[in-house]
């Protein structure tokens, strides 16, 4: 892409309702606006970090064994009433009347649509287990949006249901999908800490949530820092293997980590020495449910056991803050310039800076690296505009490409690109050629 033909209305200036890192450069950076209190456009830098995240989320799921599908967002109020939740989840949710007087809402969750297909479609323990999910815009009417993405109202989210016969079946479904947000989260570049939780109102008594370590996070956790050391890493995990599953999940639990709904100080100072107890705030951008039966036996949702008698399934349900995630991730990994992108969701590999636009050779080169990056199937972002080298280093260093090749007339006369890592700073004169092969390399193309 050519910065010249591309949407990227940057701001200079902070906006005053901007209160965290977050919201401050997705809006300078121009990720996205505001169409009202708690719900944004997302504008196109920031709708190809938000697709970035979302295919990872995607292929990760995929590689766990479950099937993606789509619900939709109203939904109807009776299903709700079957379950008992119509009333009980208070002002939150959004509900609609059409008009024909039919109750609808706009789902904040979706475990009665979900269970409402189930029971419908299968019916023998045979066709278990299940796991299906979507990937999809929900509304919470919060009383005080804030913080941009991280406290919206419209929100994109990850919501998957497994559907088992058994408790040992649903358990181990928790496990799966335990594992499977390990890996996703690490390949955005973030460390996601799994933390025992409440439920909520989704309900259930076994529930984690993966938190990002920030200090704008809106949960207060209490975590034994030994717990920051452990990482899923290269090890390949057969998901369809229950007792390597189960090995993950207690490695990554056996370490104290609660949120300050299960936090106990008495088991906290029995547990964590002294020197490694840490208190701090934290983004949550996942959470695993089990709950059991609690959806299933007042819908109806049963199947025919081996011994030929209907029972409820057990069943979980399993989410990720899509949109969430890109304002953790940029709460994670930016400095006062503005925000670092890890490669792992990049709206662009690289930005090639001209410094002297217009110039024949320069841009000859420029187009020459443009190319090159592209037939490697890499997406650079060209800046071919006629600003100042100033204002597009700025520009640069505020949307957070995790590499840039700075071209100029003084470079080119020895026959070389200037290559910079925006993490780090550092810089390295290679020749274009070889700064092409070195971003293919970094991206592993």
């Amino acid at each position: 892409m050519r910065l010249s033909r591309y949407f990227l209305p940057v701001l200079k200036e902070t906006p005053a309702e901007a209160q965290i890192a977050s919201h401050r450069l997705m809006l300078r950076a121009g990720m996205i606006k505001q169409a009202s209190a708690g719900i944004y456009s997302w504008l196109p830098m920031g709708y190809k970090v938000l697709r970035n995240i979302e295919r990872i989320v995607h292929e990760e799921q995929a590689r766990a064994g479950h099937i993606a599908m789509l619900m939709p967002t109203l939904q109807s109020a009776d299903l709700w009433r079957e379950s008992g939740r119509y009333d009980a989840y208070g002002p939150e949710m959004l509900r609609i009347r059409d008009r024909h007087e039919r109750d609808l809402l706009f789902g904040p969750t979706n475990e009665e649509l979900i269970t409402d297909i189930f029971r419908g479609h299968v019916s023998s323990y045979r066709e278990l287990p299940l796991t299906l999910y979507h990937i999809q815009w929900k509304f919470r009417d919060e009383i005080r949006p804030r913080f941009g993405v991280m406290r919206g109202r419209e929100f994109y989210m990850k919501d998957g249901y497994t559907f088992d016969l058994d408790r040992e079946g649903a358990l181990h479904a928790y496990n799966r999908h335990f594992v499977s947000y390990l890996r996703t989260f690490e390949r955005m570049g973030l460390q996601a800490i799994p933390m025992q939780a409440e439920s909520g109102p989704i309900g259930g008594d076994t529930t984690h949530e993966f938190l990002v370590l920030a200090d704008t996070g809106e949960s207060e956790v209490f975590y034994d820092a030994a717990v920051t050391d452990i990482r899923m890493g290269a090890r390949d995990i057969a998901y369809d293997d229950r007792a390597a599953c189960q090995t993950v999940v207690d490695e990554f639990t056996a370490l104290y980590a609660r949120t300050d709904d299960t936090h106990e100080d008495a088991v906290f100072e029995a547990e964590v020495p002294e020197a490694r107890r840490r208190r701090g705030r934290a983004i949550e951008v996942g959470q695993i449910f089990y709950f059991g039966t609690k959806y299933s036996e007042p819908m109806g949702a049963t199947v025919t056991d081996p011994e030929g008698a209907r029972v409820p399934v057990h069943m979980g349900s399993h989410g990720i803050g899509v949109s969430r995630l890109v304002g953790a991730l940029i709460e994670a990994f930016h400095d006062e310039a503005g925000i670092i992108w890890p490669e792992g969701v990049t709206p662009f590999h690289c930005g090639i800076v001209n410094l002297r636009q217009g110039d024949a050779a320069t841009d000859a080169a420029c187009e020459g690296l443009y190319a090159a990056l592209a037939a490697k199937g890499l997406e650079p972002l060209y800046d071919d505009t006629e600003e100042r080298a100033g204002a597009k280093f700025a520009t640069m260093d505020l949307i957070g490409l995790p590499w840039r090749i700075t071209v100029g007339p003084r470079g080119l006369k020895a026959g070389k690109v200037e290559l910079t890592s925006r993490r780090s700073g550092e810089s390295e004169e290679l020749s274009p050629e070889a700064a092409a092969d070195r971003i293919a390399q970094i991206y592993g193309v």
